[in-house]
């Protein structure tokens, strides 16, 4: 008789039908999990209300530092131009914040009318007020990597209880709110300048919960020499340890990131291969932009979630009539408790749970009667939420990423060692002789064909058994050398004439320098004989 009952209940739990990522974050935050922040005033306890901009928005990238560490001449080699409102010098330049975005033409947007265009993910900062909003632009100029990323330049970070009190604004808190909408946090330091200032320990002490999102970068490293950039090295993640409270070391890109010659070159090729893992680190923002938003939801309704507990739990111990003010003392107090209590009945991890200090802070200032009880339907959308349609999502996210293969950024320093001879590693290790017009491994092929002849050859080739006696002198695994194998017997026929045995000690001797063996064989080391196999 009611069988239409149970069918509704059914289709409310299958998950959404969702046709891009975005459109579904937007949907979901919307529909499941706005509703339980603005019953609980998540709002005004943590982070204001989620907008479209910041779903539709492109990655962003953070930039924070002591004055003088380069954060601006990074953007400047980032996009081998100057942007609009751009000083650069060693004292405090940057006073304030700036977020460099693509635009058609060049340009500065004032932060009053930035924080009222809904089509810029910044509008939720007029709550920081006008002290704020006059330290704050946006650049806007047509660069090609622009077109992938924005960046943030923030003001240099002082040290002295003066220069926190003289901004006139909750510094810590402003990059706390970026933290949470950016894609990447680079913290940069100076290699003649590791002490960290009381205010930069509070900045990043703010971005705790980001850790995931930190890399570190340390700048100027060409100004000193290699023992003492071991010594500076050693000093700065002895003094991240103290402040960063992660179990895993904190990636160190270590460099010299503006484009004037080097003054001691002498770690020029360390220099190139950070740099390369870092642009490789920056390029893949694009491609897991989605991703990223998709966790950033997940972490915002799991906090959501425990904070609906904390607001219904001291709810329920409030008084109705008398004794609301000393409750409301004793319920602060002894808000840890409350926290265990909430841990041990709803099994959520203690990680989960906001700031204890900074909550007691905030409660302070609440009326806590006219908190509202626990409402499970609530509850149960997020829930939901987390357990079917995050799941859908995440196929989607999959189904983007294949169809959008190539989304990296270019342009600008992205560009500048992708082809010709100045790309990493370009002329080295296996791409050695690459320009050469003779056989590269011709060089050494006298001394290889001495060995080839003692190996007892059989019509000109030696047999897999033999040939595998000399290769293990090179004591090299079993794994690295069958690829070497596979690399070297071009014609496939199990064994090696004298060209391919040659190639095969190339290719030793090319790992044995620590370079990377190619996954195919580059056409230069191909023996000149066997061209037209390989092809």
């Amino acid at each position: 008789m009611f069988s239409w009952l149970g069918t509704d209940d059914r289709r409310k739990k299958e998950p959404e039908v969702f046709q891009t990522v975005s459109d579904g974050l937007k949907k979901l935050y919307k529909t499941k999990l706005l509703p339980l922040e603005e019953s609980y005033k998540f709002h005004e306890f943590h982070s204001p209300a989620l907008e479209d901009a910041d779903f539709d928005n492109k990655p962003m990238v953070l930039l924070v530092g002591q004055y003088s560490t380069g954060k601006t001449s990074f953007i400047r080699y980032l996009l081998e131009q100057d942007f609009p409102g751009m000083r650069i010098g060693p004292e405090p330049t940057t006073d304030s914040f700036i977020a460099v975005m693509h635009g058609d033409t060049e340009g500065v947007i004032p932060g009053n009318a930035l924080v009222v265009d809904p089509k810029k993910p910044f509008r939720k900062l007029n709550a920081f007020g006008n002290a704020f909003l006059n330290r704050f632009v946006c650049a806007q100029l047509p660069n090609p990597v622009l077109e992938s990323i924005s960046v943030i330049d923030t003001p240099g970070i002082l040290s002295g209880e003066k220069q926190r009190i003289s901004r006139g604004y909750d510094f810590a808190a402003v990059l706390e709110w970026f933290a949470e909408r950016v894609d990447r946090i680079i913290l940069l330091f100076d290699a003649h300048k590791l002490d960290i200032s009381d205010e930069f320990s509070e900045v990043i002490k703010a971005l705790k919960n980001h850790e995931d999102k930190i890399r570190v970068v340390l700048n100027k490293a060409d100004q000193i020499e290699t023992q003492q950039l071991m010594r500076v090295y050693g000093a700065l993640m002895w003094s991240l340890g103290k402040i960063v409270n992660t179990p895993e070391v904190i990636r160190v890109y270590i460099g010299s990131f503006w484009s004037h010659p080097l003054l001691i070159p002498d770690n020029r090729k360390l220099f190139e291969a950070e740099e390369q893992d870092l642009f490789k680190d920056i390029q893949s923002l694009p491609r897991n932009a989605a991703l990223r938003k998709l966790n950033d939801l997940i972490k915002r309704a799991r906090l959501a979630k425990v904070h609906a507990y904390i607001i219904s739990s001291l709810k329920k111990e409030m008084p109705s009539v008398f004794g609301k003010e000393n409750k409301k003392k004793e319920l602060i107090a002894s808000l840890g408790d409350i926290y265990k209590r909430i841990e041990r009945e709803h099994q959520i991890s203690p990680g989960d749970f906001p700031n204890l200090k900074k909550m007691q802070d905030q409660l302070q200032a609440q009326d806590l009667n006219r908190f509202q009880p626990l409402k499970p339907k609530l509850l149960e959308a997020v829930d939901d939420m987390l357990a079917n349609d995050i799941a859908s999502l995440m196929v989607l996210v999959r189904q983007e990423e294949t169809q959008r293969p190539n989304s990296v950024v270019k342009g600008g320093a992205f560009d500048g060692t992708l082809n010709g001879p100045f790309g990493h590693g370009y002329g080295e290790g296996a791409g050695e002789g690459i320009d050469e017009a003779e056989w590269v491994v011709a060089r050494d092929k006298p001394a290889y064909d001495e060995i080839f002849y003692t190996l007892s050859p059989v019509n000109g080739k030696v047999t897999g058994a033999n040939a595998k006696k000399e290769m293990v002198k090179s004591k090299l695994p079993n794994t690295v050398l069958g690829k070497i194998w596979k690399l070297a017997d071009i014609d496939k026929d199990g064994m090696l004439d004298d060209e391919e045995f040659a190639l095969a000690n190339h290719l030793i001797k090319v790992k044995l320098e620590g370079h990377e063996l190619p996954s195919d064989l580059p056409a230069h080391l191909v023996p000149p004989s066997k061209r037209k196999i390989a092809d």
